[in-house]
Formats: C-alpha cells, sequence, structure tokens
C-alpha cells in the first residue's frame, strides 16, 4: 500500500509541476550544515531552548533524543519498547508525546526526565505530529490531518491535504511554520506547505540535491525526512532516514538554488 500511495504522490506532485498552475515553487539555499546521527531513522523532529528532539523509528531500534545541534551529541535518551514502531512526537506543556506506525498505540513521556508518564491509542496509523498554539496536528499516511485535543488526545477534527484539487497521499513528518503546516512527502524529495484551515497545498519546496551523492551509502541512506523550526531565530532545519548531515536552511522562490557551502 506504501509503495502505491507514494507513487500517486509522487503523480500529484509532478502533475502540478507540470501545469505550472498557481502553486509557488521553492528551492533552498543552505545556510549551515550540522552532523547527524547516520544511525537514526529520523521519523520525528521539532525545536525547543536550543535543541533538536528526534524520533527514530524500525523495530527494536526506536529511540526519542535531545540532542545538541552543533555537534549531534544525544544528552538524553530513551529507547521506545523494542515492539513498537516510533514515529512523531510534539511538546507540550512539559510533556512530550509520541506515536507508534501501526500499533495504535502513543506515549506521553515528561519532556525534561523522559519519564514515561501515560500511555493513549488512537485508530489507523500513526505517522508525524507538530503543533500550534492551541492544537496537536497528526499525518497518518493518507491525505488527512487529524487535529487532537492537546490535554485528552482526543480527535477534535480532519482536514483532507489537497494539491490542486487533488487528494495528497504520504502526507508525513510535520512542522508549523509561519502559520503554515510543513509537510515531507515521504519517499520524495519534496516539502509541501499545507493552510491549516483549508487543507489546500500553497507552496512546493524541492529539495533535490540537498544531500551530496558522495553522502549517500548505499543500503543505508534513506528518504528525506525531518522538519523542525527555530521560531525565534527564524531557522529552518531539516534532516533525512540515517543522513550524515542536519542542514539550515533558507527558502527561495524560483530556481535559485546555492550549493556553495556543502
Amino acid at each position: 500500500m506504501r509503495a502505491t500511495t507514494s507513487l500517486f504522490a509522487l503523480w500529484v506532485l509532478a502533475s502540478a509541476m507540470a501545469s505550472r498552475a498557481a502553486v509557488p515553487t521553492y528551492d533552498y539555499e543552505i545556510i549551515h550544515i550540522y552532523p547527524h546521527d547516520t544511525s537514526a531513522f529520523t521519523e520525528g523532529l521539532f525545536y525547543l531552548n536550543g535543541f533538536l528532539y528526534e524520533s527514530t523509528g524500525l523495530e527494536q531500534h526506536s529511540s526519542i533524543r535531545k540532542v545538541r545541534i552543533a555537534t549531534g551529541e544525544v544528552v538524553r535518551k530513551i529507547d521506545i519498547p523494542p515492539q513498537y514502531f516510533g514515529e512523531g512526537i510534539v511538546n507540550w506543556q512539559g510533556r512530550l508525546i509520541s506515536l507508534t506506525w501501526k500499533s495504535q498505540i502513543g506515549f506521553v513521556f515528561d519532556l525534561d526526565t523522559f519519564k514515561l508518564q501515560r500511555q493513549f491509542s488512537y485508530p489507523g496509523e500513526g505517522w508525524a505530529l507538530t503543533r500550534n498554539d492551541h492544537q496537536i496536528i497528526m499525518s497518518d499516511g493518507t491525505p488527512n490531518l487529524r487535529f487532537l485535543d492537546p490535554k485528552t488526545l482526543a480527535e477534535t477534527g480532519r482536514n483532507q491535504v489537497t494539491l490542486e484539487g487533488k487528494p495528497l497521499h504520504n502526507v508525513n513528518e510535520l512542522e508549523w511554520v509561519k502559520g503554515e503546516i510543513y509537510a515531507n512527502v515521504w519517499q520524495t524529495n519534496w516539502i509541501v506547505r499545507i493552510d491549516p484551515g483549508s487543507g489546500r497545498v500553497v507552496g512546493l519546496i524541492n529539495l533535490a540535491g540537498l544531500l551530496k551523492p558522495s553522502d549517500i551509502v548505499e543500503g543505508q541512506t534513506d528518504v528525506l525526512n525531518g522538519i523542525a523550526y527555530d521560531a525565534k531565530g527564524d531557522r529552518l532545519f531539516v534532516t533525512g532516514k540515517n543522513w550524515p548531515k542536519l542542514f539550515e536552511i533558507r527558502l527561495r522562490p524560483g530556481n535559485e538554488m546555492t550549493h556553495a557551502d556543502r
């Protein structure tokens, strides 16, 4: 199913590009490069108070880490029970909330200590989480975004993500950026910018070529995944599963990519 829907997502993106319709397209400028743990199969990522918080996937290898950006040093880590495939994470009022892929179980940890506080459940798959000031937002691999009550984690509503009027599948890792939801599209080099009110894609970010071929290890380096935003510093970070690098980037309209800092 994932392979089929991924091809559909690629077709939707390609159709939008071919039509040269009203959705703006962005390239990128690399501002800085930081080290990233190549053993981290990145599923969730967010920035808070000078640190990155990262969740990793795969059964028997899933974890949640607090990471020093400049060095990639893991300063705190908890392993998810080995039967679970860890997915997205988000913080809310001193709690760290995490999903698992197919188990329909999530965990709530103390943000400072990573001590488990409780579990919760949800129907379907869990892919990613982000938040605004009053809601938690969840992706599940379908075109739907779910909105959750931050206290109870009960679902309060859904929006369908559409690109040029077509549902967009494989909406993956999420980040709230200046009133929009940024989302990786799984198995592509694209990030979409989503209007949270309508679900409509209002921007396309092309990150092709971000990781140099010399940094790609066959059988290890996986897809682009992971977006974090430092609102105070206006810094946007991206990485991928088992990537050796974390990139701070700046968006540029059109085809003005700058790779000099790579």
